[in-house]
């Protein structure tokens, strides 16, 4: 298993947003052989994924928060 430092783990899905985004970007800017198509399915997969990673730890965290509140007015 790998282990990231805080800081890296916490910005990784918006650094995922930002080179998706960027990749989408470049693709409409590149013009030579399937360069375009790359980038774009490269971008679009890297948001999908940096969104993917946003919303499962947004879920887990408010589950958790929220088993910790029923637990602490059960005892």
């Amino acid at each position: 298993m790998m282990w990231l430092a805080r800081p890296l783990y916490e910005s990784l899905p918006y650094y995922y947003f930002v080179v998706g985004f960027l990749l989408l970007a470049s693709s409409l800017h590149l013009n030579y052989w399937y360069w375009p198509i790359i980038f774009a399915a490269a971008g679009l997969a890297s948001v999908v994924a940096g969104l993917v990673v946003w919303l499962r730890r947004r879920a887990y965290r408010r589950s958790r928060s929220r088993r910790a509140l029923d637990d602490s007015s059960q005892g």
